[in-house]
């Protein structure tokens, strides 16, 4: 089902730990996840810094490749985004393999739609010509990202929680059109106690992403939690400051995961809402709803 990883700061900020080390790390769930199933099919890091983005996929487990630890290593920006892959929609090659990059924009994805191939065409009847170009695979997730870049060509000056909900709103109403008995609203209940065939026919839509300034996304039907930091701490993992922001200057982040990463406190973002986190790091969550 996919793990993912997010990260929003208002300094340059290392996640070495949290990709490698800690107690739940990200190459951790690409062996085995909560559910216990591995996350094999592809790996990637994306980062915003400076106002450049730099992103690097892998096609093969993130456990097995000396590149991910290198790469996770030397990971740092303000934006970062980290994914392992279990493969749902679309074949395991480097054109599938997350984060998906057009110019400074990131998109990573955990979740399935269900009846794909019927939500594809009406999803591409509502992209222009150039934002059809975007797509280069074949995963569901692509196909998303294309969408929230061309909402957010058409309102350049709307938060990223809101160019969020649109594309939800409207794959909400593609696929229970193409597939009715697919369930597309937030489900109530433990998603943990679901079996992988069971969330097949949920609309999965944890996103996570990057226009190269803010972060945007959305939770639904699929596990997703939170820690905020309010200041620059020594991490709980190695001891050491995964950021150094001048003397004096207010430091803040926010990490957004999967599942819980370190044995901090990390409070579960609620089921149907989407969010943004812009340069001052600070969520902002909202009802997909309201």
């Amino acid at each position: 089902m996919c793990r993912l990883y997010g990260l929003q700061a208002t300094h340059p900020t290392h996640a070495a730990c949290e990709l490698l080390d800690a107690q739940n790390s990200l190459i951790e769930q690409s062996r085995k996840d909560e559910r216990g199933l591995s996350n094999p099919h592809g790996w990637g890091l994306g980062h915003v810094r400076n106002g450049t983005t730099t992103c690097f996929r892998q096609v093969r487990p993130a456990d097995e490749s000396t590149d991910y630890r290198e790469n996770a290593l030397e990971t740092k920006g303000t934006t970062l985004l980290a994914h392992v892959r279990r493969a749902t929609v679309g074949d395991p090659d480097h054109a599938n393999t997350h984060p998906f990059r057009h110019r400074n924009a990131l998109l990573i994805h955990n979740g399935h739609v269900p009846a794909f191939d019927q939500v594809r065409p009406r999803l591409l009847n509502r992209l222009d010509d150039t934002h059809r170009g975007v797509v280069q695979g074949s995963t569901d997730s692509e196909h998303i990202f294309a969408l929230l870049l061309q909402l957010r060509d058409e309102q350049p000056d709307a938060p990223l929680y809101d160019v969020t909900r649109q594309a939800l709103r409207l794959l909400q109403e593609w696929t229970h059109e193409a597939a009715p008995a697919a369930e597309v609203a937030p489900v109530n209940g433990d998603l943990r106690s679901l079996s992988h065939d069971e969330l097949e026919g949920i609309l999965g839509l944890n996103l996570l992403w990057t226009d190269g300034t803010a972060l945007g996304g959305s939770r639904l039907n699929r596990t997703l939690w939170a820690r905020e930091r309010d200041h620059a701490p020594a991490c709980s993992v190695c001891g050491t400051k995964h950021a150094h922001p001048p003397e004096g200057a207010s430091y803040r982040a926010v990490a957004l995961a999967s599942e819980r990463i370190t044995d901090e406190d990390w409070t579960e973002v609620p089921n149907g809402s989407v969010f943004s986190a812009g340069p001052a790091a600070r969520l902002h969550v909202e009802p997909l709803n309201a």
